[in-house]
């Protein structure tokens, strides 16, 4: 997958920074799209990182005459090695990682969808494949087990499916009516995170209580541990890895070998290093869905295009933006995703 794009002809003129901000039912969440422009096209991406101050620090450093000197002529292989070099932190440095992946992807992905554009060709012309109608479920948080907003939901969208994210504080009355409801498909054990506001410590008794209530639901990140394990590995074929990946070496050393895979593009940083992870799954039979970030702005439709070219009929994550609004849409739209009727670049 990555040859067919590598050799794209890429020129960059001049770069873009812009913030977002909108409130979720949560959080308020900022994003920064980043714009490259060159030869009368402009292709943009999306900076997912977490922390606000990280956006505004930026926009502060763009506002008082701040550059990334990235114009040249190149391939679109050229420009991804260029940004191992270039220092995308001018404001200062993330304290987290996974930080640094996001807004790297932010650049990649405005990489990619000017040289499609100067191209005018779209990612599945250079991937020779198709868009397909994209199935999606709706994600939400159910604070102590609170069901309100998935009973609204399905008062208004009846066949909405539904990713979920149980915590040990949820009632049984909670598993009980998302079992009657038939809706949920995945079911999120946030297992992988440390020192965040959506840590769950591993709980053998929520552990059976999802996998054992649950046994069609494809369940994300349990913790492997001694008290977790046996219930983990007996239910192996319905594991789904998330979180803790960013790389094919990541979903190789995961402690269960993956039927299912989580594919969040901005994790992994580069085209490059999700085009191997999206071409390894598929060769081995690895079961794939698309997964959101709270995007603003482009990377929405982005996700939506690479679930459309690669696992269109998965539980993607990746619905209308609509649905991270604090309050639910009287109408919402409908699983699935139709097709654009006209298209260029990267991203619907």
């Amino acid at each position: 997958m990555y040859e067919a794009v590598a050799d794209l002809p890429l020129t960059v003129e001049s770069v873009g920074l812009e913030r977002r901000a909108r409130q979720t039912p949560a959080f308020e969440r900022v994003t920064t799209v980043v714009s490259l422009s060159g030869e009368g096209h402009t292709g943009r991406g999306e900076d997912v990182t977490y922390e606000a101050d990280h956006h505004d620090a930026l926009a502060d450093w763009a506002a008082d005459d701040g550059s990334f000197d990235l114009a040249g002529e190149f391939t679109f292989g050229e420009f991804s090695d260029l940004l191992d070099e270039a220092d995308l932190w001018p404001a200062g440095e993330p304290e987290r990682a996974d930080f640094r992946q996001y807004r790297r992807w932010g650049f990649e992905a405005a990489a990619l969808d000017l040289a499609l554009r100067q191209a005018d060709e779209t990612l599945a012309d250079r991937l020779d494949a198709t868009h397909d109608p994209v199935r999606f479920v709706v994600s939400s948080r159910l604070p102590e087990g609170d069901t309100g907003r998935v009973e609204t939901l399905l008062e208004r969208y009846s066949d909405a499916e539904l990713k979920l994210d149980p915590t040990s504080d949820w009632p049984e009355a909670t598993f009980d009516y998302l079992r009657e409801t038939g809706a949920v498909r995945i079911l999120d054990l946030k297992g992988a995170y440390e020192g965040t506001d959506v840590d769950q410590a591993p709980d053998p008794d929520l552990y059976r209580a999802v996998f054992e209530g649950f046994p069609d639901a494809v369940v994300e990140d349990p913790a492997v541990t001694d008290d977790t394990r046996e219930i983990v590995e007996a239910h192996a074929d319905h594991v789904s890895w998330d979180a803790p990946i960013h790389s094919l070496d990541d979903v190789r050393a995961q402690p269960v070998a993956p039927d299912w895979l989580n594919v969040k593009p901005s994790r992994f940083g580069t085209v490059e290093s999700l085009f191997e992870t999206i071409s390894w799954a598929d060769e081995h039979g690895v079961a794939m869905y698309g997964g959101g970030q709270f995007e603003l702005d482009v990377g929405r439709g982005q996700i939506q295009e690479l679930a459309a070219l690669c696992y269109a009929d998965g539980p993607n994550d990746v619905a209308p933006g609509v649905f991270n609004d604090p309050e639910l849409p009287e109408n919402p739209p409908t699983s699935p995703l139709a097709v654009p009727t006209d298209h260029v670049g990267f991203g619907y």
